[in-house]
């Protein structure tokens, strides 16, 4: 293969995967990755087909033990992480996890979803307002941030002096998810997930004795023939819902800015014709993926492209280079903010498709157009640096100017 390699863990690799991911996809589309332990799968169709095949899955645990995976049991220190993490949907399959995203669907509709865009709005039109007041500042911590936050907190029910404990929670449990975390990251994580389940369940209780008109109070009393969500359960959905559907959101807006600051003809464009911010939303998650890879177990021995992988083993599914497929997007690597159609892959297929998509949709249109609108002028004030992880990948700040 050429000089150009794969490397998660490099800063210049993080920067911009795509000359690697190109690469890859000519050349090695599906190998065992020595350094990281795991098959790399690149092309679209591949990416596209194993995440909708059964005999992969988030977790093997519910047919084997890590030793009949050939894997190392967890540290006993981890379990409260663990414990939290495999409560929630997102590291369950079948028939477990058909039953709680049921229940979870329940209350957590699109009705109830596309109620909150003026909440959304006002939000992002005061966070988009209040920079452009004094004339600039850190999109990432003064706009990106607290949007999905707040807007989380708001569902949830979680009283406004609480908010500031969310993001450092979900920062620490979002940690683990790296590949080979430290283990400061892992003794953070379980720190983290700590405070936050015993804070989730006091909340819990709280509302289940006197509801209001929250998402953890609907989630108490969601009841499908009988069936309802545990306690667990439902904190881990709730932590899920605010991990999932914050880490994510805040790298888009950063890194869908930054792409447009790099393509000032499409940022014009798009300040001439607001009606495009719908599609300009798709293909910002398709050009810089915030979430650009994700795992899945071998349940079955299986064949990819020719390549066969056995029982066992852990895949890397490249989300951000199937979203620059040759294949599938007529010149990939060119910024069009009116592409259409645009099959990008960014919120995942198949059984895991992202539950938060339609709410993620709303924050991040709401969030471009009170931008737009209230600082028309937005500019770059200095290169932003990316943050050191690339399975959440996005930039530790985004400095501009009014």
């Amino acid at each position: 293969m050429s000089d150009v390699a794969y490397d998660p863990w490099s800063p210049d690799f993080v920067a911009d995967p795509y000359p690697a991911f190109e690469r890859l996809r000519a050349e090695r589309p599906v190998y065992f990755d020595e350094p990281t332990g795991q098959w790399v799968v690149s092309r679209h169709a591949d990416v596209d087909a194993l995440l909708r095949d059964r005999r992969l899955g988030r977790t093997y645990l519910h047919v084997a033990g890590h030793e009949k995976f050939g894997r190392e049991p967890e540290p006993e220190f981890l379990r409260p992480f663990w414990d939290l993490n495999r409560a929630g949907m997102l590291e369950l399959e079948p028939p477990t996890h058909t039953r709680l995203r049921r229940l979870v669907a329940k209350a957590f509709t699109a009705r109830m979803v596309e109620g909150l865009r003026p909440m959304v709005r006002a939000l992002a039109e005061d966070l988009a307002g209040a920079l452009a007041a004094k004339g600039g500042g850190d999109l990432i911590a003064e706009v990106a941030e607290p949007l999905p936050v707040t807007v989380i907190a708001e569902m949830l029910g979680v009283p406004a002096e609480d908010r500031p404990l969310l993001r450092p929670w979900s920062a620490g449990i979002c940690g683990m998810f790296e590949l080979n975390p430290s283990m400061e990251a892992q003794r953070t994580a379980v720190r983290a997930a700590t405070e936050f389940s015993d804070y989730l369940r006091a909340l819990a209780r709280a509302r289940a004795a006197e509801p209001r008109d929250d998402l953890i109070s609907a989630l108490a009393q969601v009841v499908d023939e009988g069936d309802r969500l545990t306690e667990d359960e439902l904190i881990g959905t709730c932590v899920l819902l605010l991990n999932a559907g914050h880490e994510a959101t805040v790298n888009a807006t950063g890194n869908g800015w930054w792409a447009l600051f790099r393509n000032p003809g499409e940022l014009e464009r798009l300040r001439a014709d607001h009606a495009l911010v719908p599609t300009a939303v798709e293909e910002l998650l398709r050009y810089d993926t915030p979430s650009p890879m994700f795992e899945r177990w071998i349940l079955e021995d299986v064949s990819v492209s020719g390549v066969d992988i056995p029982r066992g083993a852990e895949v890397a599914l490249q989300f951000a280079s199937a979203n620059r497929d040759a294949s599938v997007f007529a010149e990939p690597d060119r910024l069009d903010l009116g592409r259409d159609p645009n099959p990008h892959i960014s919120f995942g297929l198949g059984i895991h498709f992202c539950l938060g998509a339609p709410l993620a949709r709303v924050e991040l249109a709401e969030s471009y157009g009170a931008l737009l609108r209230l600082a028309p002028a937005l500019r770059l004030a200095e290169e932003p640096a990316w943050k050191p992880g690339f399975v959440l990948r996005g930039l530790e700040a985004l400095h501009v100017e009014c």
